[in-house]
């Protein structure tokens, strides 16, 4: 199940981008950014984008690979970040980092979040940021089994710095924003800059807490945030809103209605979905056209893939 915290697999960003070529805009905003190639791919293409997600753990992607425009890590930013990092302290800033990693592991992702905090360009802690993250999915990829052949965090991370895209030279504008879905699409530098083209993911229902839809991506959220107190705050921000708890089909249809009803500003919709069982394309469709004409739904048969079936819905 694909909620708005998971990664977006290839085989369906390819899909997203196929329909978006089709059509004519220059300006985006994309309300749930879950991952941030599609934002760096249309960026590249010189459109305008706004990219948000209510996630810290995206909008640090999402500020590395959109809201970037020329700034790369240098082999001395990567010498203060994993300085010492594998010196344990008194005792761990964060805490919480011991029920998801080893003590050994824990104490690198403790030491290299305080290290990170030195870097003095936001941006700079953004890249690195995501780098850390990227190596907590890398240790998260080894099992049992596996685990002898996995090389020590420091490497990881240096080798991932060696290979990450050049950040290139882009002029054109983007914005990036930790904030709910609603209060993105009503932001006035999203409504004045970046209006073309409403970019609207889905996220899969889910009826559990926000910590539980992450799974074992929640550490993320918990390493940046210093701890894992939070969470109650989440709930409270995502309470009636899409990507929060949803118990019905008719629930979740409702607090769609609701944020389309604040979109009317944008000239072009496109609604992109997995389509599970628990929603159709269909009760999407009337949904839409509660508010405007629905002009086409495209859609990609993925189940040998990941069981399920693409759509995106223009308007």
């Amino acid at each position: 199940m694909l909620t708005s915290s998971q990664s977006v697999p290839k085989w369906v960003q390819a899909f997203e981008l196929n329909v978006l070529r089709r059509q004519e805009f220059c300006s985006m905003a994309i309300p749930f950014s879950p991952e941030s190639a599609l934002g760096a791919y249309m960026k590249r293409m010189n459109v305008r984008v706004a990219a948000n997600d209510v996630l810290r753990s995206n909008e640090v992607r999402c500020t590395a690979q959109i809201a970037n425009s020329a700034y790369s890590l240098t082999s001395d930013d990567i010498d203060i970040v994993l300085e010492d990092v594998y010196v344990p302290g008194y005792r761990l800033d964060n805490p919480s980092l011991i029920s998801w990693f080893s003590e050994t592991d824990a104490w690198w992702f403790d030491n290299i979040r305080r290290n990170i905090d030195r870097l003095h360009m936001p941006v700079a802690r953004a890249i690195a940021s995501k780098l850390a993250i990227d190596v907590g999915r890398y240790v998260f990829s080894f099992t049992d089994e596996t685990r002898q052949l996995r090389q020590p965090l420091s490497v990881a991370f240096r080798r991932l710095w060696s290979v990450e895209p050049d950040a290139g030279n882009y002029v054109v504008p983007t914005l990036v924003t930790s904030t709910t879905a609603e209060e993105m699409i009503i932001d006035g530098r999203v409504i004045e800059n970046y209006s073309d083209l409403l970019f609207l993911r889905l996220p899969e229902p889910h009826v559990g807490t926000a910590r539980e839809s992450l799974g074992g991506n929640a550490w993320a959220e918990e390493w940046l945030r210093g701890g894992d107190s939070f969470w109650d705050e989440v709930e409270s921000t995502l309470s009636s809103r899409i990507g929060g708890p949803t118990a019905t089909r008719s629930q979740y249809l409702r607090m769609l209605d609701q944020l389309l009803g604040r979109a009317s500003n944008f000239k072009k919709w496109s609604i992109t979905m997995m389509e599970y069982g628990f929603l159709t394309s269909q009760d999407i469709v009337d949904v839409v056209a509660e508010h405007r004409r629905v002009d086409s739904v495209f859609t990609k048969d993925l189940s040998e893939l990941t069981g399920a079936k693409a759509v995106m819905i223009t308007a």
